[in-house]
């Protein structure tokens, strides 16, 4: 292999190793931006206990234990997630402030989460 060939050679190695680089410096950055993770079980007809320390941008997942149907429905009409027996479903909390919510199809479950800035 000559000179010129190797030379070619290792100017593409640094450049991948470089995006590379780049991609590990970003993916970080992006996933943190995402923010957290919080959960509400559903169970015995009830909300559990609401999450603490949620931020605006992080997310709320509520898990259905119970053998009906219930909804997390917000007041304010930022979320409405529908959840059969069994399943989870999420939203994004977007806006800092004390968000009530309740199921649609048993009104008396209520709660509310408070949501950081």
């Amino acid at each position: 292999m000559s000179n010129e060939t190797t030379a070619g050679a290792d100017r593409r190695d640094v450049l991948v190793y470089a995006v590379f680089l780049a991609a590990g410096a970003i993916l970080p950055a992006r996933a943190q931006a995402v923010g957290r993770r919080h959960v509400v079980i559903v169970d015995k007809m009830a909300f559990g206990p609401s999450p603490t320390g949620v931020k605006a941008g992080d997310t709320v997942t509520w898990t259905n234990r119970d053998i009906v149907r219930h909804t997390a429905t917000a007041r304010n009409g930022t979320f409405d997630v529908d959840l059969p027996p069994g399943a989870s479903a999420s939203a994004v909390m977007r806006r800092a402030g004390v968000v009530a919510y309740y199921c649609r199809y048993h009104p008396a479950m209520r709660s509310e989460i408070s949501v950081g800035a």
